[in-house]
């Protein structure tokens, strides 16, 4: 025995008794009055059984029998009366104790089993009563000589027992730092206190290698409750430290393990934890499928015949650079079909081969690679442990051992299975949330435009960033949708929450915006009835029951802009501002009010016109871009101001990429999306506009206006199916509409014949019988058109059509004729005269009429 070391400090609270031969307690300790409340004066003196009664019938059986006695004792779990009455579960070792001349005695020691889990001891004595350790007894009387000692503490120092009775520590064991464990003796006997303190020691079983023990020590009390000795209890715990660095390790595993949804990032986590407190070098090998996100694996053939696709992905090394590997991270390895790696993967079994064999013959000879770095590292010693969860097979963890002359064994073995346990639930958690993040991004890709088109409107460039891997696919959604008239509809949303729901979620509202911007409904009256669709499917949702209701919580902003007359009709549903710059570079963000979320439901959104500029930049985003936890929105959206303003006139890609590294977005937890677009203005060359009076005669005139346009602008191909369509939309706003009537026409990608009137009615396809006399027109003008509909205006309605052009326009400022915008408003219009050029001015125009 060498240096005595104190521990932690903590005191244990076995409880502790002695009893003779008869059965009798002699000894009490305040433990063992917590315990059972019983003091030591209503214990000591009386049998054993008064508190312990199985003890009755074992103490005589084992006094009267050798072999138990030659045993040492028992151990086991007993349940024990309180005092008040309620019963213990206890954690029991009964150890026979020698004194003088041959008498024996009792030592019964115990642990409630409840207060295991909440409380934890320093030192291994509650341990070793757990798992039936040896444990070291001597009990000394009040001159600190020993009075009686059990067979193992010879074991454990090697003095025997008549060497030890009747002797104080120093002089039993001389020549070493005994009188400073016996202080601490002495400290116990006249405190009554308890107390535990570790030294180290080489058993004469064991002189190799040094021990590490633990020892507990209690005062015994007689019947007047006056100390009656001390009663140490030494374990070895050696063992136990290594089981402790071994937990340590697990432990540490538990939150080194899995702190990302990523299976290369995991996979990394291993092979560095393994490393050197395991192996020197560690590598982890994953089926192709893990990263990829696949649900199943492909078979693999216990013979090799089909060798399967393993890819490097955690590396570790005491190395600088990991020699020790032939192939870098992410790279695909050569499993060779003898390789202990395919028995591994077939059964399921783990492999441990403590010395490596490298002689010629074995299956490293058909693994040049490996032999190579095998050879040339001094790699002895091997564990290959599958990577297994969820009855799925992702791969193989190898673990060598060059540096460290010591073998792998099978404890080793154990503790790398449990880590690898641990890893792959991480590693199948990642596999299946790569295969969720991976449909949900596939799916949300799928919804969103594929490439925007420029449009005789506007000028468009956009982003889309995806949230990060912990977060998940967002709901962020944007589009460029073409209304009549040369209008268009820009509009950006968010779906509150992430994953396939939230990607689902926002494809059905893409869609819902789209059939609802066809019906040329303004953007106040387009969220309303998006709301109350939201609103709708949630309530069938739930009634639904599938434990998937639709998202509540999405925001959306919708902007109509006419390049005709250049404005812009805005709404938003809880969704930020647009960013709108006009081409001096002034930055506004229009105090548009905010609408509730979409699902809310009971609030009215409100629209704002606005005339921009021609050159007008409008930015449309979500608030992953302007606000993060560490950046307010204000502050995000006075940035994205400024960076849109610093460079108004520069290409609307190389814009969006500006903006993208101006507001970091790394590793976002929210969607980012960003869609800007710049105003054009519809050439004056491009649209006619005639007033009309409420007289069926102008029907006529109104065919000519048509034709005489027509061959200016070169599209006389479509004059005749022109002047059917709008000779019927002129005829029907005079017969069913109201108020003034005007008529226009627009070229762009398409023809459109436009009629307005003060009326708020708007018309019906209906299929006429062969007998009605009226009824027609509409039916007439959706076959000659390509499409056509209504919509509502501030003073009316307009009812539209539109034709395909029958050939690409080669320039849209050519016109047959000098320019003209044409918006003239005539008192009236007298039929056509012969096809004559109708008048330019309208005082020419006048003269004509008159």
């Amino acid at each position: 025995m060498t240096n005595i070391v104190r521990g932690a400090g903590e005191v244990p609270d076995s409880a502790i008794a002695m009893i003779d031969s008869e059965g009798t307690v002699v000894g009490w300790t305040s433990t063992a009055q917590r315990l059972l409340g019983y003091a030591a004066g209503e214990v000591v003196g009386r049998p054993a059984w008064f508190v312990l009664p199985f003890l009755q019938d074992a103490l005589h059986v084992w006094a009267a029998s050798e072999q138990r006695r030659a045993r040492g004792g028992w151990s086991g779990t007993a349940t024990i009366p309180h005092r008040d009455g309620h019963t213990l579960q206890v954690s029991l070792r009964v150890s026979l104790l020698w004194g003088r001349d041959g008498a024996v005695r009792w030592l019964v020691s115990g642990t409630n089993i409840a207060a295991l889990s909440a409380v934890e001891v320093a030192g291994s004595v509650r341990e070793s009563l757990l798992t039936r350790t040896p444990i070291g007894i001597v009990v000394r009387d009040l001159e600190l000589r020993c009075a009686w000692v059990n067979d193992v503490s010879e074991l454990q120092d090697g003095v025997p027992r008549d060497k030890r009775l009747g002797r104080r520590l120093p002089d039993s064991l001389p020549g070493l730092e005994s009188e400073a464990l016996e202080a601490v003796i002495g400290q116990v006997l006249s405190s009554g206190t308890t107390a535990v303190h570790e030294y180290r020691a080489w058993p004469p079983a064991d002189q190799r290698r040094e021990h590490a023990f633990a020892a507990s020590f209690f005062c015994l009390s007689d019947v007047d409750g006056r100390p009656l000795g001390v009663c140490s209890m030494s374990v070895d715990v050696t063992g136990n430290q290594r089981a402790r660095e071994r937990l340590a390790i697990l432990s540490e595993a538990s939150t080194r393990i899995g702190s990302t949804l990523d299976v290369m990032q995991t996979s990394q986590e291993l092979a560095d934890l393994a490393v050197p407190l395991l192996a020197d070098y560690a590598a982890v090998d994953l089926m192709e499928f893990v990263p990829l996100g696949d649900e199943t694996a492909p078979g693999i053939s216990p013979t090799g015949q089909r060798s399967p696709a393993l890819r490097r992905a955690g590396l570790a090394s005491i190395h600088p650079g990991t020699p020790e590997s032939p192939w870098a991270r992410g790279e695909p390895i050569f499993v060779p079909p003898t390789s202990p790696w395919i028995g591994v993967l077939s059964s399921g079994a783990s492999h441990l081969q403590p010395v490596l064999d490298t002689s010629p013959g074995t299956w490293v000879d058909n693994d040049p690679a490996r032999a190579r770095t095998v050879r040339e590292n001094g790699m002895h010693s091997m564990l290959l442990v599958p990577i297994r969860a969820r009855h799925t097979t992702l791969g193989v963890a190898v673990f060598v051992r060059t540096e460290e002359p010591m073998p792998f064994q099978e404890d080793d073995l154990l503790l790398a299975e449990e880590l690898v346990t641990r890893a792959a639930l991480s590693l199948d958690n990642a596999r299946q949330y790569t295969r969720q993040h991976t449909a949900a991004l596939a799916l949300q890709r799928k919804l969103l435009p594929h490439g925007l088109k420029d449009s005789a409107a506007i000028e468009t460039a956009s982003r889309y960033l995806p949230a990060d891997v912990d977060n998940g696919v967002g709901g962020d959604w944007f589009d460029v949708i073409p209304l009549s008239g040369a209008r268009v509809g820009l509009v950006v949303g968010d779906v509150v929450g992430h994953g396939i729901n939230a990607a689902a979620t926002m494809g059905r509202l893409r869609m819902a915006v789209c059939t609802l911007a066809d019906m040329d409904l303004p953007p106040d009256e387009l969220l309303s009835h998006l709301d109350h669709t939201v609103r709708r499917q949630t309530e069938e949702d739930n009634e639904a029951g599938d434990g998937n209701p639709m998202v509540i919580g999405a925001t959306c902003l919708y902007i109509v802009y006419d390049p005709v007359t250049r404005r812009c009709t805005m709404a938003r549903a809880g969704h930020p501002p647009p960013a709108v710059v006009d081409p001096q570079g002034k930055v506004t963000f229009p105090d548009l009010p905010t609408g509730a979320p979409l699902g809310v439901g009971s609030v009215p959104f409100e629209a704002v016109d606005m005339e921009v500029p021609e050159g007008t930049l409008l930015a449309l985003y979500t608030d992953g871009l302007v606000e993060t936890r560490d950046r307010d929105i204000d502050i995000g959206m006075r940035k994205l101001g400024a960076t849109l303003a610093a460079q108004p006139h520069r290409p609307l890609d190389d814009l969006c990429s500006s903006v993208i590294e101006a507001l970091p977005t790394e590793s976002p937890s929210d969607d980012v999306t960003l869609l800007l677009a710049r105003t054009r203005v519809l050439n004056p060359c491009q649209t006619v506009s005639w007033d009309l009076p409420r007289d069926p005669a102008v029907v006529s005139g109104a065919r000519g206006l048509v034709a005489r346009q027509l061959t200016r602008w070169g599209l006389e191909r479509l004059i005749t199916d022109a002047e059917m369509i709008a000779s019927e939309l002129v005829t029907n706003a005079i017969r069913h509409g109201a108020g003034p009537v005007a008529l226009r026409l627009i070229k762009h990608r398409q023809l459109t014949c436009e009629v307005s009137d003060a009326s708020r009615s708007f018309p019906r396809l209906c299929h006429t019988r062969s007998t009605d006399e009226y009824g027609r027109g509409i039916l007439l003008v959706s076959q000659l058109s390509s499409c056509w509909g209504c919509r509502w205006t501030s003073g009316g309605k307009v009812v539209w059509a539109s034709q395909d052009l029958p050939r690409p326009v080669e320039s849209e400022g050519e016109t047959k004729g000098e320019s003209q915008s044409e918006s003239e408003s005539d008192a009236g219009i007298p039929p056509d005269p012969g096809g004559a050029a109708w008048p330019k001015d309208p005082e020419s125009r006048g003269k004509e009429l008159a």
